[in-house]
């Protein structure tokens, strides 16, 4: 029998017909649950269709197309219609309103990004190097320590000038 030698599968039970050694739908229709999936596929594609059809599909891809077949089928008989291509409207509008959601986000941590950005224009009134012989002059290293644990090797010039830049950004009273 078609179905581990225990009766025959659920196509074949349902078609009430003797369930053959090499069924085609015995190893994707069980004999319990199997029966009602058929069913539906048998009312919408016929069973002859379903089975040309998975003859023509090798082997290690027939349950994907079982399984697509009976979606397609449950689907047509809930929307006669529009059939499955009713989920993937429905699917598609999704889509378009996660990715314009998402767009909107993204431009809304832009500007919050924007806003939080130090204006390094407005610094350089901070930045020029104190006269020599002044009390009031910072190193660097004063205005941003750095942890030389959390780097490997020490950072140049630059990246201690950005930094910096960024804490009178941040830290520095505005002079008008």
């Amino acid at each position: 029998m078609g179905n581990n030698g225990g009766g025959p599968c659920g196509a074949c039970k349902f078609l009430r017909r003797k369930c053959v050694k090499n069924c085609v739908f015995a190893p994707y229709f069980d004999s319990d649950q199997g029966t009602a999936h058929f069913a539906t596929v048998h009312r919408v594609f016929g069973a002859s269709n379903a089975s040309k059809l998975l003859l023509r599909v090798p082997p290690h891809r027939r349950l994907d197309a079982v399984v697509s077949l009976c979606y397609e089928a449950l689907s047509r008989v809930r929307d006669p219609v529009y059939g499955c291509m009713a989920n993937i409207f429905t699917l598609q509008q999704q889509v378009d309103k996660l990715q314009t959601e998402l767009s909107y986000i993204r431009a809304q941590v832009s500007i919050l990004q924007q806003l939080h950005q130090p204006n390094l224009s407005s610094v350089d009134v901070f930045w020029s190097p104190a006269p020599m012989g002044s009390s009031s002059s910072m190193s660097l290293t004063d205005l941003c320590p750095h942890d030389d644990t959390s780097r490997s090797q020490e950072p140049e010039e630059s990246d201690l000038e950005v930094l910096a830049r960024e804490f009178l950004a941040n830290y520095a009273p505005i002079v008008d």
